[in-house]
């Protein structure tokens, strides 16, 4: 499927949203969980939305599409939410990703991006040039893929319990 931006949005608004019904509201057992002690808890997980949000997408997209030639794209910092969230509960984690995620949405409509910008270009770190297309649409594919990832951590949590269910629930297998 080609990439649209106004569908693009659509499915970024829905994130937040998305995260609130999972996540608000649920002792620190569920949003500090982890599958291994090498991955990240749901709370870390909005923590890295929220980092996302403020030194990523929006200001990546603002760069390439302000640049005369492909500019370098600052690396992401892939650590620092986790410093960033402690202390924090999961509803002001959330609270604050609901209002940073609206501004980026925002920013977004109003950067008026059309065929021509979406081909234009940056130096990613680690991939090279890639264009504000592929940029755009890693983020959606980013937002879904954290999604997964709570859920995935959430039903880990009863991944014994489950008993002989567990050969059926693929989200605990993996396969």
């Amino acid at each position: 499927m080609p990439f649209e931006i106004q569908q693009a949005i659509t499915v970024l608004e829905r994130t937040p949203p998305a995260l609130d019904g999972l996540l608000e509201g649920l002792p620190s057992q569920w949003v500090r969980a982890r599958e291994r002690n090498d991955t990240w808890s749901p709370s870390e997980i909005v923590s890295h939305l929220i980092l996302g949000e403020k030194t990523d997408w929006i200001p990546r997209a603002r760069l390439i599409l302000s640049a005369a030639q492909s500019p370098a794209l600052e690396p992401f910092d892939m650590q620092s939410h986790l410093a960033y969230c402690k202390g924090k509960s999961i509803e002001t984690l959330l609270t604050e990703f609901k209002i940073i995620r609206a501004g980026s949405l925002e920013a977004l409509h109003g950067m008026e991006i059309g065929d021509d910008e979406l081909a234009r270009t940056g130096v990613h770190p680690e991939f090279g040039i890639v264009t504000l297309r592929q940029h755009l649409a890693a983020w959606v594919v980013h937002d879904l893929n954290h999604i997964s990832q709570v859920t995935r951590v959430m039903a880990g949590r009863y991944a014994t319990e489950t008993g002989p269910w567990k050969q059926y629930m693929r989200i605990l297998r993996d396969d």
